[in-house]
């Protein structure tokens, strides 16, 4: 089954990396959608961000500087929004994927599972905090942080949208 997803995943994104140049920034509006059910997205505003569950992860940059980032597990927002985890993660849900948008039109995806804390200990988090302060301008006001990535790549910055898509049957 991975060998039937793995093209799809790996054009989407060459895809999202070709749009991402031609797209332009266009300032963040601060809220998140969390897209499960198309007629029931969540938006999330920075104020409801700060008071869920807080995880805090603490990266080593490559200059040697120890850099802490404050947020909501992925995993969490997803939940609220109806995804089916834990438990539920099972079956046909296993063909599920989720796609990361920015302002400036890049996009990131990351399968269901590796975003659930039950299947996979995910860690992956959207950061509203770095270092105690709130993000950069032209890194937030929010992002995913994805630690254990060996690039940054899929660390998205300016992150406005997450959205989950079930693979059809075939």
């Amino acid at each position: 089954m991975f060998r039937r997803i793995l093209p799809v995943l790996v054009i989407v994104t060459l895809s999202a990396v070709s749009q991402r140049s031609a797209a332009q920034t266009r300032p963040h509006g601060g809220t998140l959608i969390v897209v499960v059910d198309a007629s029931k997205p969540l938006t999330l505003r920075p104020a409801d961000l700060a008071t869920m569950p807080r995880k805090t992860i603490t990266l080593k940059q490559p200059d040697g500087r120890a850099v802490t980032h404050e947020g909501v597990l992925v995993g969490e927002l997803l939940q609220r929004a109806g995804a089916p985890l834990g438990k539920a993660l099972r079956g046909d849900a296993m063909a599920t994927y989720v796609v990361a948008s920015a302002t400036d039109g890049y996009r990131v995806i990351f399968s269901l599972a590796e975003l659930d804390p039950e299947f996979t200990g995910s860690e992956i988090i959207v950061a509203d905090r770095t270092n105690g302060q709130p993000l950069l301008a032209d890194q937030g006001p929010i992002r995913i942080i994805a630690p254990k990535d060996l690039a940054g790549a899929r660390s998205i910055r300016m992150l406005e949208r997450i959205e989950v898509v079930r693979l059809p049957k075939p």
